[in-house]
């Protein structure tokens, strides 16, 4: 089932929170709301919940509008941050609690709760409190409660935050496994673009309180439409240039450290300030000369493990360009003279 929202505002003792905000989420999708904290990512996903009121702006599920349902009509699950599990309930009695309010008879609320279990792999710990279990056990717990009332959405509010790296990595596997297994739309708010990238069909990205972008990670990457998505979504090094020519397909760019030349610009012209964005993986240090390739220093390489970061000062008075790149095991020496190559095609560029 889809959810459409038109034109969502909201605002908190005179400051906007929300602004205007129109997103359409397909059936079926895994859809992820990326923004830093207090871009209003919570906020929107609360609306939605049914836990906050808008100041105005419509919400549909299908075609049913939500603004006027209360929340424990609105068949929405919901999966925290915080677990929010009964401590002194069992597995199996957490999972079941809100089926008891909904009615069903004991048979029924066993056949669905052992089914939730059984779907996020947390089945043998039925019986088991939350004290006794991991946080990826505990948040398997939270997912299977949300799962149980069979919802007609899902809505994830940070889910993973509190878990360390290697069960975040873990749970966002399991996490898109079970929504494509369920199929049921999903909503999931986070700050962390990896966990982004890694469980979303599509990610919106915010920034106080207005959509910046929305598209497929890779789109996102690759062909971010502001800034802030650019610097938000991953590195990038930035050149100030004007634009000296301009061919059918590409430009050349005069900028601080020499001429520029990209590709695929048709709606930028002749004499535009513009600014190119180069993300650090994709320059090479290359041997050969010609266009795009620049002459510079090393000063300094950043050793993470499987990756390594060069420092390259092109021009005296440019901000240094970064490169990443797989680590080589050889040591990049300071003050070593290279040259790097930056295909036209990689180079994302703004009208100033």
């Amino acid at each position: 089932m889809n959810i459409q929202v038109v034109r969502l505002s909201k605002s908190f003792e005179n400051r906007k929170v929300l602004d205007n905000i129109s997103i359409n989420v397909e059936d079926g999708e895994l859809f992820c709301i990326l923004g830093p904290s207090g871009c209003g990512k919570t906020t929107f996903l609360k609306i939605i919940a049914g836990l906050i009121e808008s100041d105005s702006g419509e919400i549909f599920l299908g075609s049913e509008p939500l603004n006027k349902i209360p929340a424990h009509k609105r068949n929405i699950g919901l999966v925290f941050q915080q677990y929010a599990l009964w401590p002194h309930m069992t597995v199996f009695e957490n999972v079941a609690y809100g089926l008891k309010n909904r009615g069903l008879t004991k048979d029924e609320i066993k056949r669905q709760v052992e089914e939730s279990l059984k779907l996020v792999r947390i089945d043998e710990r039925k019986n088991a409190k939350p004290a006794e279990l991991s946080g990826g056990q505990q948040q398997r717990v939270a997912l299977a409660r949300a799962l149980a009332i069979k919802p007609n959405v899902l809505l994830f509010d940070e889910p993973l935050s509190s878990l360390d790296f290697k069960l975040r990595a873990e749970m966002r596997e399991e996490l898109r496994r079970i929504q494509k297994i369920t199929g049921i739309t999903s909503l999931y708010v986070t700050h962390d673009q990896k966990e982004a990238f890694a469980v979303a069909d599509r990610v919106a990205i915010m920034n106080l309180g207005r959509v910046e972008q929305v598209s497929t990670s890779r789109e996102l990457y690759f062909h971010p439409a502001s800034r802030f998505v650019a610097e938000f979504v991953g590195e990038a090094n930035w050149l100030e240039g004007r634009v000296l020519s301009k061919s059918a397909d590409s430009i050349i760019a005069q900028t601080p450290v020499g001429n520029v030349f990209v590709k695929n610009y048709h709606q930028i012209n002749t004499g535009d300030r513009v600014l190119l964005g180069i993300r650090p993986e994709r320059i090479l240090i290359t041997e050969k000369t010609g266009a795009n390739c620049f002459t510079g220093v090393i000063l300094n390489t950043e050793f993470l493990g499987d990756l390594e970061q060069i420092t390259v000062q092109i021009a005296n008075k440019e901000k240094p360009i970064k490169v990443t790149r797989i680590s080589s095991g050889f040591l990049n020496n300071p003050q070593t003279t290279i040259t790097i190559y930056i295909d036209p095609q990689e180079i994302f560029l703004f009208r100033l």
